[in-house]
């Protein structure tokens, strides 16, 4: 037999799920059948759900991807696959079709309806190998653009593309670019944002893991563009896989001439450097992520002047994100009237989604600019397992805002998110079903939010703070301890939330604190009867709150067994052996340990 060449799925979602393990039972099962044999170490295709992908390749055969391998089953995948030579079992995924510009799983229903630019080869080639980037049209723009174009055509190009800023606002990219290289001075400076900090967002870290020359060859054009001389990356230290896989991929661009001196006989000089983050998620605003490189502690400051003129060290400065210099080099390859192309109005080209919570196939998505949230959840995503009812969906990450089901039809475009209360943001995705209470969901969010706060100015500090409080004193139903009754009947009321939220997001300094009431305002426009049960009625509708759930006993169906009477921590159930039981409500905490244990469903939540 010839050799097979097999590609198995090790970035981090894959190395979770137990990749290496699976790595070495192929090899050893390969190896005692002689079979010849090449392992390809990949990154993530996307479908994260599904992992460990492995994929098999042999001769005068299309590359199959099988899914859903693990430590466990991978023998009995190996015997069905390689010695009893059925391609087409019960783990197969699709085969790999190529279409003009995309490389991509088309015969899948979750890949059917993306398009794949920033992602075109995650999963697909080998992130430590130079040739294999290089076999996918690699360096084909960043040599376009050295050997035949000047900057302002560089720039003319991303901007009849129109690429915007993939990390939050949107801006356009080409304008920032374009205010940048008219700045005077020989000394400028790149960088790029992969200090990904939004609660299940993971996008720019798969980029970073699955295919490194790529954010390589677009910042390193963009640097060419602005006329700068110097880049970071600036990469959260959580990310250990992605940091270790770019240095690596920077290494061997420097020795072989893309990055350094004179690159590809150009006589442009452009040197990379990864600077690793702490976590802090202010850093992800441009400011304090500059600060933050220069060694200083990470704070916002004030806007005019903006980094394009006086960024970095004093000197003028460019900021994108990961996914945004992924798109790059495509735009140059294929030209910007294909990107156009994708999208509509000002929102073109594609966007990369980390769909993740009650969805069927949680993962990375990129899809046009234009497609409805719920072509994306239910068509793409799965829709929402266990035949639960969608109920809301968290997108724009801690500081966007939850869309409910009457919005799904939304388009995913920047005007059209904005126009509903939402935000891009970087495009992280939180999918919630029926049982989701969404005052707790505010909750979560604020305090994410009041912990990240740097702290530098009191409508945010103070503000988020004081949100938290509130929130948390109805979730756990302490809203009228030390409070007279006037300040009781003032606090029952929603005004003092939304007075509150209309304070920060008016007089924050930055971006962080204007837009960190999103979660509020949408929760209480979308959702006001939750808040309102917990508020009067002492009720949390989901039963989700514990500290307003109560349990009682349905006489019929209680045996009298005293299972339950033996469990409760709180010595809340009362009655004797072959009698039905009561639960006294004043004592019942809602832990639930009653519901759990009862074997004959005779206990109910309240």
């Amino acid at each position: 037999m010839d050799k097979v060449k097999v590609y198995i799925g090790m970035g981090t979602c894959g190395l979770a799920q137990g990749a290496l393990e699976i790595k070495k039972t192929i090899e050893d099962f390969l190896a005692v059948r002689k079979i010849s044999f090449e392992m390809i170490p990949v990154g993530c295709i996307g479908y994260c759900s599904r992992e460990v992908m492995v994929d098999f390749e042999f001769a005068l055969m299309p590359r199959i991807a099988y899914c859903e391998i693990t430590p466990q089953n991978v023998t009995e995948f190996l015997i069905e696959l390689v010695d009893n030579k059925n391609y087409s079992n019960k783990w197969m995924l699709g085969t790999y079709k190529k279409t003009p510009g995309f490389t991509c799983i088309y015969d899948t229903p979750y890949f059917v309806k993306q398009r794949r630019v920033a992602l075109e080869n995650c999963g697909i080639v080998n992130p430590y190998s130079l040739e294999d980037y290089s076999g996918t049209m690699g360096f084909v723009a960043l040599k376009k653009v050295l050997s035949t174009m000047k900057p302002e055509n560089v720039i003319d190009e991303i901007k009849k593309s129109g690429l915007r800023g993939r990390g939050g606002g949107g801006f356009p990219t080409a304008i920032k670019w374009e205010l940048a290289l008219k700045q005077p001075g020989s000394k400028k400076y790149i960088v790029m944002n992969a200090d990904e900090g939004d609660p299940g967002a993971f996008m720019d870290r798969a980029v970073l893991e699955s295919d490194p020359f790529r954010v390589i060859e677009g910042i390193t054009i963009g640097a060419y563009a602005i006329g700068a001389s110097f880049g970071y990356i600036y990469a959260r230290a959580e990310y250990p896989l992605a940091i270790e896989r770019l240095e690596n991929a920077i290494k061997i661009c420097k020795e072989k001439g893309y990055l350094g001196k004179n690159i590809m006989n150009s006589k442009f000089n452009f040197e990379l450097k990864v600077k690793k983050g702490a976590g802090a998620f202010v850093c992800g605003e441009e400011t304090a992520l500059l600060a933050s490189i220069e060694g200083k502690r990470g704070m916002p400051t004030p806007r005019p002047p903006y980094p394009a003129e006086k960024g970095l060290f004093g000197k003028p400065t460019v900021i994108n994100n990961v996914e945004t210099f992924a798109n790059v080099p495509w735009i140059i390859r294929e030209g910007s009237a294909k990107f156009a192309a994708f999208g509509e109005g000002k929102s073109l080209g594609t966007k990369v989604f980390a769909v993740t919570g009650r969805v069927k196939y949680s993962g990375l998505i990129e899809v046009p600019m234009g497609i409805t949230l719920r072509t994306l959840i239910n068509d793409i995503a799965g829709g929402v397992p266990d035949g639960r009812k969608f109920k809301a969906v968290q997108i724009g990450g801690p500081s966007g805002a939850c869309m409910p089901e009457k919005l799904m039809d939304t388009k995913i475009t920047y005007e059209d998110l904005k126009d509903n209360g939402a935000m891009m943001g970087s495009g992280g995705m939180v999918v919630m079903d029926d049982t989701t209470c969404m005052v707790d969901v505010a909750r979560f969010f604020m305090n994410f939010i009041q912990n990240e706060s740097c702290g530098k100015c009191i409508p945010c500090r103070e503000g988020t703070k004081r949100l938290y409080e509130i929130l948390d004193r109805i979730v756990l139903n302490t809203s009228n301890q030390k409070q007279s009754s006037d300040e009781l009947l003032r606090f029952k009321g929603v005004l003092e939330l939304e007075e509150l939220c209309a304070v920060i997001k008016n007089s924050s300094l930055c971006g962080l604190g204007q837009t960190a009431s999103n979660p509020v305002l949408s929760t209480l426009k979308h959702f006001r009867d939750e808040y309102e049960a917990h508020i009067f009625e002492k009720k949390c509708p989901t039963h989700v709150c514990s500290s307003m759930v109560k349990c009682s006993i349905i006489t019929e169906k209680c045996r009298g067994c005293s299972l339950c009477a033996r469990k409760c921590p709180q010595g809340a159930i009362y009655g004797k052996p072959g009698a039905p039981y009561i639960i006294a409500a004043d004592k019942c905490t809602g832990c639930l340990l009653c519901l759990s244990t009862c074997k004959f469903s005779a206990i109910v939540k309240e």
